[in-house]
């Protein structure tokens, strides 16, 4: 299986931006989506963007709270999935997850990736 390591995470003021990314290395089974996700402690992880398609160049779903601000991008010379988040609020505070080894249902669903990473913390303050 391969792996995924998630960079870019850190603390950042009310209406600020950062820039997420996630290497990858190594094959998947049978899966060319990928999705960015987060977590806070006590609640379930939260599906905020994903791509698919060949390359990864299909066309990006998001999730409600992601839509006007977030945008999910894949460079594939470098096998690199990225998310950039704008005008931030303490709400968007989690650890986020790159996802893959997508099996197939919900393409925001936790339950359908069985690959991830370890996580980058975001931490908005105002």
């Amino acid at each position: 299986l391969g792996q995924l390591a998630e960079s870019g995470g850190g603390p950042v003021q009310v209406g600020g931006s950062l820039s997420l990314s996630c290497t990858t290395s190594g094959a998947y089974y049978s899966s060319n989506c990928r999705a960015w996700f987060r977590q806070v402690p006590g609640k379930e992880r939260e599906g905020v963007a994903a791509m698919c398609g060949s390359d990864m160049g299909g066309s990006p779903y998001y999730a409600n709270s992601a839509l006007g601000r977030f945008t999910i991008a894949h460079d594939s010379t470098k096998n690199t999935l990225y998310l950039q988040l704008r005008r931030l609020t303490p709400e968007d505070t989690a650890l986020y997850f790159c996802a893959a080894d997508y099996r197939g249902g919900g393409l925001l669903s936790a339950a359908e990736y069985h690959t991830w990473g370890q996580g980058t913390q975001v931490t908005v303050s105002s």
